[in-house]
């Protein structure tokens, strides 16, 4: 069973994540998509120096929902599969561990754009 501590860091940390987009876009020139690049090589530095697993046991969701973590999850992967396959492994392994993230975006945004009606 949860207790209401795990619920309120995964808020705080997930919020304090998006806390951070926010305010390097709206202190500085950058796009959206510049910040987004931005959080998700953060996650990928963090997770090359071992500090993103702690954070994902600490926080739950509120490390594994945002964007960071699709960083993480693209080191990760490289690093596991590299240790086993070698070389290969590094490309195997981005693949492996992200696509399931990648087709679901890509499932959901279609139904989301049949619901919508989206324009252009």
């Amino acid at each position: 069973m949860q207790s209401g501590w795990t619920f309120l860091w995964a808020f705080l940390v997930g919020g304090g994540i998006c806390a951070v987009g926010q305010v390097i876009m709206d202190k500085s020139k950058l796009t959206p998509g510049h910040v987004m690049v931005i959080l998700v090589v953060a996650g990928a530095v963090l997770d090359g120096l071992g500090l993103y697993d702690p954070l994902i046991r600490f926080a739950g969701a509120g490390a594994t929902v945002p964007i960071t973590s699709f960083g993480n999850a693209l080191v990760h992967g490289a690093i596991t599969e590299a240790q086993t396959h070698g070389w290969v492994g590094i490309l195997t392994g981005i693949f492996e561990v992200t696509s399931a993230g990648v087709s679901a975006a890509i499932v959901f945004a279609f139904l989301a754009s049949v619901v919508a009606k989206p324009r252009g």
